[in-house]
């Protein structure tokens, strides 16, 4: 890391190695939140990074195809919500329905879910799991249940709700 220009206080600094602007010191936040130091977010940044290869390794050692995240996210939306169409998944995921398309489109050509047209409309598409495709999504929550249960057991139970309400406030944030 390079040598960090200060600022007066509540204002960005730059780091002067590589131009990245770094969190001013003692800035706030509505509500009374501070800016992270650069240590914060590194160690932020490491901690996530191992926790990524510690469970993605765990996935590698799965017996069928791996999916991407967005595929796997259509695949339990679809499980939670039969019937539904493209562009309730764009709109739950926040993305372009040309972007969902793509996805069913390989769900589809791996036999994991299935396009039917609706009665009246013609270009409406209802979409569902195959059979695959519901245990593949059955299997795929287990895995997140596994993981969360994981995560949760290395918490005593107190802490277990503190890092549950920090993670939801940081889900659930909206700016």
């Amino acid at each position: 890391m390079g040598h960090v220009r200060e600022a007066a206080v509540g204002a960005p600094a730059r780091d002067s190695a590589t131009g990245q602007i770094v969190p001013a010191r003692g800035a706030r936040y509505a509500g009374g939140m501070t800016t992270p130091t650069a240590d914060q977010i590194a160690t932020l940044g490491a901690a996530f990074q191992a926790f990524v290869r510690r469970y993605k390794l765990a996935d590698a050692g799965r017996s069928e195809r791996p999916l991407n995240e967005l595929d796997v996210q259509t695949l339990l939306y679809v499980a939670r919500n039969p019937d539904c169409g493209p562009t309730d998944i764009a709109r739950y995921l926040g993305l372009a329905v040309t972007t969902i398309s793509s996805a069913t489109d390989r769900l589809a050509k791996r036999g994991l879910l299935e396009r039917h047209r609706i009665e009246g409309d013609r270009r409406a598409v209802a979409l569902r799991l195959s059979e695959d495709g519901a245990a593949r999504a059955a299997a795929q929550r287990n895995a997140y249940d596994a993981l969360n249960r994981t995560m949760l057991e290395r918490l005593a139970p107190d802490e277990r709700d503190t890092f549950i309400r920090m993670v939801k406030k940081i889900a659930y944030h909206e700016d």
